[in-house]
Order: C-alpha cells, then sequence, then structure tokens
C-alpha cells in the first residue's frame, strides 16, 4: 500500500475533467482533483489544457483525506506546471501584445483627419 504524505510529488492518471479541474486517479484506489486554482498563477480559461485524458501527469499533495482515499493536488508549481503553463495564452497576453498595434492604428487615423 503507497503511503501518502503531503508535500509528496506522485504521478496520476487523468481520469476526468470538470469546469473547477482536472480528477486524477492514483495507486491503491485513490482519487485526486487538481482545483483550478491550482493548475496555474494565471488565469485558467480551459482545464483541458492542461492535460488529456489518460495522460500520467506529476502533482504535488496538498491534502489527503485518508478516510475517503481522496487527495488535493497542485501542478503550478511543478516543472510540468510551468511548462504547460507556457504554452498558453493567458489572460491579458493578448491584449498587452495588440494593444500598441491598435493604439499606433487609430493615432494614425486620427493624424489623417
Amino acid at each position: 500500500m503507497k503511503n501518502y504524505q503531503k508535500g509528496d510529488v506522485v504521478e496520476g492518471i487523468v481520469s476526468g475533467f470538470e469546469n473547477y479541474g482536472i480528477f486524477l486517479n492514483f495507486e491503491d484506489g485513490y482519487t485526486g482533483l487538481v482545483h483550478i486554482s491550482e493548475l496555474s498563477e494565471h488565469f485558467v480559461k480551459d482545464v483541458t489544457s492542461y492535460a488529456d485524458m489518460g495522460e500520467t501527469i506529476p502533482c504535488v499533495i496538498l491534502e489527503i483525506d485518508e478516510e475517503n482515499k481522496k487527495l488535493k493536488c497542485s501542478i503550478k508549481n511543478t516543472e510540468f506546471g510551468k511548462m504547460k503553463d507556457a504554452k498558453i495564452d493567458h489572460g491579458f497576453s493578448l491584449l498587452k501584445k495588440q494593444l500598441p498595434i491598435w493604439m499606433e492604428e487609430k493615432l494614425r487615423d486620427m493624424e489623417q483627419k
């Protein structure tokens, strides 16, 4: 039987998605949840951007419910989570890229009038 400890990095198999997080299966019948707030330091629009169904992902154990065999987990500070984060366009980053372009275009339009 696996002896889980808070803070351990373990691997879980993605078993489902909800808009609030990713569900995982672990050894010995344990299940877990990576809540949407534990996926990234950034705004998360789509939890499915962080894993695929059936994928094995590393996560950090935040809390353990031994009685119900449930784990609360996080990926946001793991190398896996950081790698996934780097590939995702978060929140206002598109606006940050486009705003200077739009401002320049608007200023040119105003100068032409």
